[in-house]
């Protein structure tokens, strides 16, 4: 296995990186000096594949294992699901000295993350994400939360995990659509970050369609090291951070409008960043080349570029409960050249949408 420290100082954690290493589990969480009990949130499809030789992995090394079940989907997202979590913690009587494993794609890693931070006033939790999203974004960094009707991921906290295990073998069995969609977060970390890893992802395309694991454990390694290196410098978002949404103010207000049914978040991420890079070319910040180029990586990973259809106001409305907003104003981060960004201001979010060509 491999290793990168994502560095908190006293909220220090590692991401272990390895191929068909879900064994390793229980001596990996018996090293951290974790909890006699843990509970596994898990859905019924990951759980199928994967909560057994989980659980084999931790009762090996001595842990006590509750296993808690919860439906597949973004629509269950939210409060009534998370309190079905807690409903099952207080039923199996963990406590302070008890942890969380979250064994599963986004949604599950954010719900089980602000379960193990709200619980009791938070206890202990680790990451073990089991879609290519989730190993390069939403794991790493200590985002946890619920979406609410009003918009995505308003209520929630930040709270680091004591681990991220990623095997990249367990993407073996994710369904094609989701794969894809994990792909467009990796692009994310390419335009706005490294130039180098760009160009990296658009001469393996046909790599990493294929899952080759050399080539998905580099790109993955890679995203987590951009991603721990913008984390350490700015953990809660104050600033910096907040280039890792890029693509993502379009992307979310389209799983709003669409009932985060239409439109898997990586799917919509993929258009929201389709969307920025023709806004960031019109607004001056970079050139059609660049817009070319990102839209082709895009379209060679199989991904949507065009926004559904909504009237202007649907959008405006959607991207004003946008938690980057802030004394009225909206921190849109627009691509420079590949690599590069700017994060700026902006107060009318109308002008922007209809540079993507959206109607009243």
């Amino acid at each position: 296995m491999e290793a990168i420290t994502v560095g908190l100082n006293d909220r220090s954690y590692p991401i272990v990186f390895g191929v068909n290493t879900l064994s390793l589990l229980g001596s990996q969480c018996a090293d951290l000096k974790l909890g006699q009990r843990v509970a596994v949130v898990t859905n019924p499809t990951v759980g199928s594949w994967y909560f057994d030789p989980v659980r084999e992995s931790l009762v090996s090394a001595g842990f006590s294992v509750f296993k808690i079940e919860i439906p597949d989907g973004e629509e269950y997202k939210n409060s009534k699901t998370l309190n079905s979590i807690y409903d099952h913690l207080i039923d199996f009587g963990l406590d302070r000295g008890s942890f969380l494993v979250a064994l599963g794609g986004g949604v599950i890693g954010d719900m089980a993350g602000y379960a193990a931070a709200t619980y009791l006033r938070g206890i202990p939790f680790v990451q073990v994400p089991t879609t290519l999203l989730a190993q390069v974004d939403s794991s790493v960094g200590g985002k946890t939360g619920i979406n609410h009707d009003k918009g995505k991921n308003l209520i929630g906290a930040f709270y680091q995990p004591k681990l991220v295990m990623i095997d990249v073998a367990v993407l073996d069995t994710l369904a094609e659509r989701e794969y894809l969609s994990g792909l467009a977060e990796i692009v994310k970390y390419g335009v706005v970050l490294d130039a180098e890893f760009f160009q990296y992802l658009f001469d393996n395309v046909d790599k990493l369609l294929a899952r080759d694991k050399q080539c998905l454990l580099s790109a993955v390694r890679r995203s987590c090291a951009l991603k721990a290196s913008v984390v350490e410098r700015d953990e809660r978002e104050g600033g910096l951070r907040a280039v890792l949404n890029y693509g993502h103010t379009i992307g979310h207000a389209v799983e709003t409008l669409t009932g985060y049914r239409q439109y898997l978040h990586g799917e919509a991420v993929a258009i929201g960043m389709a969307q920025a890079a023709k806004i960031s070319e019109s607004m001056g910040f970079s050139d059609r080349s660049v817009t070319e180029k990102i839209c082709a990586l895009l379209d060679k990973l199989k991904l949507p570029l065009e926004l559904p259809r909504f009237n202007l106001s649907a959008y405006v409305d959607a991207i004003s409960h946008d938690k980057k907003i802030r004394d009225g104003g909206l921190a849109f981060v627009f691509n420079k050249e590949l690599g590069s960004y700017t994060i700026v201001g902006v107060a009318d979010v109308s002008q922007l949408l209809r540079i993507c060509g959206i109607g009243e």
